[in-house]
């Protein structure tokens, strides 16, 4: 029985191990196309007179992740926005979501993570998750509304339900998100994007779709 035990231990950790390996790609069993990850980070939203800016990104990062974030604005429709983007290994790209991320950096989730779906420039549509955080200071209260999605190479975006086992042998995954200033006086409801808000992020997903390969 002894050495029965021993047996089993062993295989449970070879297993664990191997899909552990699996899930962060560290045995190298899947390569990602070097030139649709650089196109996902060159990958620059273009619409009316948005104008962007690359600003310094902490999002956290795993092993063999890489993020790239842009400011946009536009004097048209005052809108700002800011679109992240991290690619690498699905079991790094599909944790560490807002929901847990901005309540881990201080701030208070007004509204929990729902889907929603917007139409595309063109047909079709995108699922994705939003929430409101909010985050008070002895000068300043800030309230950012976020939406994210995941899409893997020649695929869409979209949130399925555990994200991290759905894309496990896809070479990479890709995760964006778009996220906007609110009005921290606004409560109760959540309050629907206005329509130039709404425009710009189906804009987002559309362009960043293409350039994954699928829309």
């Amino acid at each position: 029985m002894k050495y029965l035990g021993f047996a089993i231990c062993a295989v449970l950790v070879v297993v664990g191990a191997a899909v552990h390996g699996a899930t962060t790609h560290r045995w190298a069993a899947f390569v990602p196309s070097a030139e649709q990850t650089e196109k996902m980070h060159a990958t620059t939203v273009r619409l009316g007179d948005y104008t962007a800016e690359d600003v310094p990104s902490d999002m956290p990062i795993k092993e063999k992740s890489r993020a790239t974030c842009r400011r946009y604005f536009s004097p048209t429709t005052g809108v700002t926005a800011v679109i992240s983007v991290i690619t690498g290994p699905p079991g790094a790209v599909s944790t560490h979501t807002p929901d847990v991320c901005y309540p881990g950096s201080g701030y208070k989730t007004v509204h929990g993570p729902t889907r929603e779906t917007v139409e595309l420039p063109g047909g079709g549509t995108v699922r994705y998750y939003v929430a409101d955080f909010e985050k008070k200071t002895a000068t300043a209260v800030e309230r950012h509304r976020v939406r994210w999605a995941w899409a893997p190479p020649g695929g869409t975006f979209d949130t399925p339900d555990r994200a991290r086992f759905v894309y496990l042998r896809e070479p990479e995954l890709f995760k964006m998100y778009v996220v906007t200033a609110m009005n921290p006086t606004e409560g109760g409801e959540r309050i629907p994007d206005d329509p130039a808000v709404k425009a710009f992020t189906a804009q987002a997903f559309a362009q960043y779709g293409t350039a994954a390969g699928g829309r």
